[in-house]
């Protein structure tokens, strides 16, 4: 069994037991969150629509962190303009513990 759910703007294929990095949620490390569901895969047929938005896949924050910085540089020739950024996009970590259909 498996669900698609929603959160951040983008969607994820999630089963129970899954470790993923999501957009940066309000909760604290071991509180438990819900996501949005969009799509769910069942034994016998997949659910989507109002039958998906029925169902519930709960997590649980494993932790939060940063991903690897990009570094933006912005040149302009012949005017001596130099410009070097750098960027750190914060996550969550959750654990998927449950999926309901």
């Amino acid at each position: 069994m498996y669900a698609i759910i929603a959160t951040g703007g983008k969607q994820y294929k999630v089963a129970e037991g899954d470790i993923i990095k999501v957009e940066k949620l309000d909760a604290s490390e071991g509180q438990e969150v819900s996501f949005d569901v969009v799509a769910v895969s069942t034994d016998k047929d997949m659910l989507v629509g109002e039958a998906a938005a029925k169902s519930s896949v709960k997590a649980k924050v494993v932790g939060e962190g940063k991903t690897k910085k990009v570094v933006v540089y912005k040149f302009k020739p012949k005017t001596g303009y130099h410009k070097k950024q750098g960027h750190r996009q914060p996550y969550t970590e959750v654990k998927i513990e449950s999926i309901t259909a």
